[in-house]
């Protein structure tokens, strides 16, 4: 048994990294099978020396967050422990060094995973960019916010959200209403991130002057986009003509992310996928990247995580199965 003391800059930080009836270092104590506790400003974690060492890490890294104004909760701790085991929980805190943009409330939003930092530098650094992964993982949420910030940069003067509309077969002349009243319930998903980032009446005054445009993928045939800041979302439920059709709507000083999850196609009758098509014909050109998130990357309920890891494991199991009997 050894025990390390860990300095801390003052009392309220250690409040801040033990939570709530220290059920943030309970984490870490269940985890490491070590002992944490506080004696003034100092933290001592006693316990084998490998235990203690990878604690250590672990609270280095957390104490980081609460520095910069973080607060600690179970995903960013589960995060750092997962760092920390790694042995990379540096890059984990050089993260909170950075600010995409602020949204209407004034919070900042920043990458809350390496993936996730990949993915922004990668929008950044390309003209188009696929951000595939798990649901919860911020691929759309990123991808607005991005979008807004060089939209306020007048780095674009347009933004153009799409997506397909497959349950409803694309065949929206069908549903009663004007185009915009058809197509809102399938695009929900980017209105919610663009109020966020905007607010509403921000966001209904760059939708009446035609800086924001919301449509279905559908309507996209046929045009260039120039100027443009475009996100297609749910790009699993393209087929590859579409996928080819839109990103050959590719204008002059114009960027594009298409973000989807690829174990949730709905399209019908075994269609092949287009984000999948174009993630197997474009991974070696130039200019574009490819970014893969995981289940490590959900920054939504605790249970997402675990939802997204039991159904990858169901699958790895069930073609482990059929590869057995053939």
């Amino acid at each position: 048994m050894i025990e390390k003391i860990v300095k801390v800059d003052s009392y309220e930080q250690v409040i801040s990294l033990f939570g709530k009836y220290d059920e943030n270092i309970n984490i870490l104590q269940k985890e490491y099978n070590v002992i944490i506790f506080s004696r003034g400003s100092d933290i001592k974690i006693s316990g084998k020396e490998e235990d203690v060492a990878r604690a250590s890490r672990a609270v280095d890294g957390l104490l980081s967050l609460v520095r910069k104004g973080e607060i600690i909760n179970e995903h960013n701790i589960k995060y750092v422990i997962s760092m920390a085991n790694e042995g990379t929980q540096t890059e984990f805190e050089n993260l909170y060094n950075s600010c995409i943009a602020v949204s209407a409330s004034g919070k900042p939003v920043r990458p809350k995973t390496i993936i996730q930092k990949k993915y922004i530098d990668a929008i950044t650094n390309n003209t188009i960019t696929l951000g595939v992964g798990p649901a919860g993982t911020g691929k759309t949420y990123l991808a607005v916010s991005m979008a807004v910030k060089a939209l306020k940069a007048e780095d674009v003067t347009k933004i153009i959200l799409t997506r397909p509309a497959v349950e409803a077969g694309e065949k929206l002349g069908f549903l009663p209403g004007d185009l915009q009243t058809k197509v809102d319930p399938y695009l929900r998903p980017l209105y919610d991130a663009l109020f966020d980032m905007l607010g509403p009446e921000t966001f209904h005054k760059n939708l009446e002057r035609s800086s924001i445009e919301v449509a279905p993928l559908a309507y996209m045939r046929g045009r260039t986009l120039d100027d443009a800041f475009i996100i297609l979302d749910e790009a699993q439920n393209s087929t590859p003509e579409q996928m080819k059709m839109f990103l050959t709507r590719l204008g002059f000083n114009s960027k594009m992310i298409i973000t989807g999850d690829v174990t949730q196609i709905d399209l019908p009758d075994a269609r092949r996928s287009g984000l999948i098509d174009a993630m197997n014909v474009l991974y070696d050109v130039e200019d574009i990247a490819i970014v893969n998130f995981t289940e490590r990357d959900v920054v939504r309920h605790r249970l997402v995580q675990e939802i997204v890891r039991a159904y990858e494991k169901n699958k790895d199991e069930s073609r482990k199965t059929n590869n057995g009997k053939s």
